[in-house]
This record gives C-alpha cells, sequence and structure tokens, in this order.
C-alpha cells in the first residue's frame, strides 16, 4: 500500500481487537458492526497469531465505511518472556509471513499434544482431562512454549509489509531497566511502535509508555485488546489524540482518513 501525502486526521481508532479467529467471542463481522456503533473510524484486526479473519472484517468494513487494516498479534520470546508483538498493514499472502504463522501453529498443536499427553499419564482423560486443563493443573502437566526469537516475527511483519508494534509494555513483569533494554532491541531490529493508549492502562503505565516511545523514537498506537462485549474498562474505540511528542500510528503508516473505503460506499455513507 502506498504511503499517503496528507496523514491521520482519525478522531477514533482501534489498532488492536480479537475476534474469535483466536479468542475474542465475536465474529469479524459482528465485530466491525460494533465499532461501526462505536463510530471507530479505523480499525485493525490483531488475532493471535493469525490473519484469517481479515478477509471477512476487511469487507465489512468496506460496506460500513471504515478503514481497515489486516493484522495480526505475534507471539515471540525475549530473554526468556512471552511478548506481543503487533503487526499493522500486512500482506496475508505474503510467504514469510505464512511460513512464520504455519510454524507457531504447529508450535502451538504440538504443546497441547505433550500436555495431553502429560495428563494422561497422570491419569487423566476425557472431560477430566478438560477440567484439569482448565483447573491449571501441577506443574507436571506444564509444556514450556518454544515461540519464535523477536528478530524474526519482527522481519516476517517487515516481509509482508507491515509495521511492528512491541503490545502492552505495561503488563511485562520486568524492571524499568529490562523493558527499556526491550524497546531498545526491539527498535534496533525494525520494530516502529509503542502501544502507549490501551484500555485499562494507568495514567502512570500511560505516562512511562509515552516517554519510552520517545526515547526510543517509537510511533505511539493505541487501542482496546477488545475480547468480548461487555466488559466497561476495555470498550471497542479509543481516541486518537495522543501526549506530546508522540508520532501517532497512522502518520507513521502514511495513512489518511478514506483510504480503504471504496469511493461507491462513501457516497452511499453521503446521501
Amino acid at each position: 500500500m502506498a504511503a499517503m501525502d496528507a496523514p491521520q486526521g482519525y478522531e477514533r481508532i482501534d489498532l488492536h481487537t480479537h475476534s474469535n479467529c483466536s479468542d475474542g467471542a465475536l465474529d469479524p463481522a459482528e465485530l466491525v458492526a460494533l465499532a461501526a456503533a462505536r463510530q471507530v473510524q479505523l480499525l485493525a484486526l490483531t488475532d493471535h497469531d493469525t490473519t484469517a479473519g481479515c478477509d471477512a472484517a476487511g469487507r465489512a468494513c468496506a460496506a460500513q465505511g471504515i478503514d481497515f487494516l489486516c493484522a495480526a498479534e505475534l507471539t515471540a520470546l525475549w530473554r526468556g518472556h512471552e511478548i506481543h508483538i503487533v503487526g499493522l498493514r500486512l500482506d496475508p499472502a505474503a510467504p514469510l509471513l505464512v511460513a512464520h504463522l504455519q510454524g507457531v501453529l504447529a508450535q502451538r498443536i504440538a504443546r497441547i499434544r505433550a500436555i495431553g499427553a502429560r495428563l494422561a499419564r497422570c491419569g487423566l482423560a476425557g472431560e477430566a482431562m478438560a477440567e484439569a486443563v482448565l483447573a491449571r493443573p501441577s506443574q507436571r502437566a506444564a509444556v514450556a512454549a518454544e515461540w519464535p526469537a523477536l528478530e524474526p516475527t519482527i522481519a516476517a511483519i517487515g516481509a509482508a509489509g507491515g509495521l511492528a508494534v512491541l503490545a502492552h509494555p505495561h503488563r511485562l513483569k520486568v524492571s524499568a531497566g529490562t523493558l527499556a533494554e526491550l524497546c531498545g532491541q526491539f527498535r534496533d531490529a525494525g520494530g516502529a511502535g509503542l502501544e502507549v493508549s490501551l484500555a485499562g492502562m494507568s495514567p502512570a503505565a500511560a505516562s512511562r509508555a509515552a516517554a519510552l516511545a520517545r526515547r526510543f523514537g517509537l510511533a505511539g498506537s493505541c487501542g482496546s485488546d477488545f475480547h468480548l462485549p461487555g466488559l466497561p474498562w476495555r470498550p471497542l474505540g479509543r481516541f486518537a489524540k495522543l501526549p506530546e511528542g508522540i508520532v501517532p500510528m497512522p502518520e507513521r503508516l502514511g495513512l489518511r482518513p478514506g483510504f480503504g473505503v471504496p469511493p461507491a460506499a462513501h457516497a452511499a455513507l453521503a446521501s
């Protein structure tokens, strides 16, 4: 997608949402309908390690007059910590991205099977096994996740024409110094943005994230991390205004309102 001449201009956006193609409750069309009701102007569907819902979400957004970004929230590992990296404006058919997502899916399946085998050795099967999984059983059944490293994850996003955003930094259980090191390595590996406005983020956490974005020259992204309706602390849609000195992610992406909406849809909405 070519960069636009006049970026920004959005009032309400959401660059972090989930559908039932991963762990969300709504299907992509239902998610878009809610976004329209919430007057979201720019929406990204960021399901975990998949772009499966993006085609349906894109079509629904076009019908509603909402600009849409094909995206995904990719799982990675950094110094033993699971981190999430949102890839925005992805080409879902890009070979490196497809191979990356297929590898992650294969790892998830292998891990589930390994956990199941360990639970079976504990004498659990059928419904008892399912209940044990939901109850987080003893470490006898634990299987460590082996996610891709930070660098190849960002490379897969870049190869698909996207930009990488470090998701919800305030949730990482690391020291301030370690988080700064992560942000530095993230930028050096080609990372472009940091979530600085997220539903449920305290003012203090938002201030720390903004400081990191300024320090490392990362654009500011915002979203809800929406999974299901009815949670008052995580409503769909965020106001696009960011703290002073932060470049908005739509501007870094070179977007302007209306870039993804067919002219016919604009005419229908105006009539």
